[in-house]
């Protein structure tokens, strides 16, 4: 397992369904402000991070229910930590900006990627545009 899995899987262990109602609460604004990450190295972030507050708000509003907790928990702790901006890579470096964001998100990704797929699916998107694959 990578480091960055492990670093995902730490952190969101921590991620309880009362941390995932707050953040819910959150998520039109962090999807604003997701919307203006620059990191041309990464173009398929910010389509990762939306999937990510879109799959949140589906499960947690009670709209998609075949989702495991585990992976709702990581997609969290990917847009928790994605909105703070105090990442290992400051977004301010240009050839790195948005590295370590777009690490975070794609662990999640692939170790949910069974589950996420057939999420995509039952809400009409490519999930090989998710994943970069397409």
């Amino acid at each position: 397992m990578s480091e960055i899995a492990k670093f995902v899987n730490h952190g969101s262990a921590n991620i309880t369904p009362a941390v995932a109602q707050k953040v819910l609460r959150q998520l039109p604004q962090w999807k604003l402000e997701f919307t203006q990450i620059s990191a041309p190295k990464f173009p398929h972030l910010v389509n990762q991070l939306e999937f990510l507050a879109d799959a949140v708000e589906d499960v947690m509003e009670g709209a998609y229910k075949e989702l495991p907790f585990i992976a709702i928990a990581q997609a969290v702790f990917a847009l928790v930590y994605a909105h703070k901006k105090t990442g290992f890579i400051p977004e301010g470096v240009l050839e790195l900006g948005g590295a370590d964001n777009s690490s975070v998100v794609r662990a999640v990704l692939i170790q949910n990627e069974k589950a996420f797929a057939i999420y995509a699916g039952t809400q009409g998107v490519d999930w090989r545009k998710i994943t970069s694959e397409a």
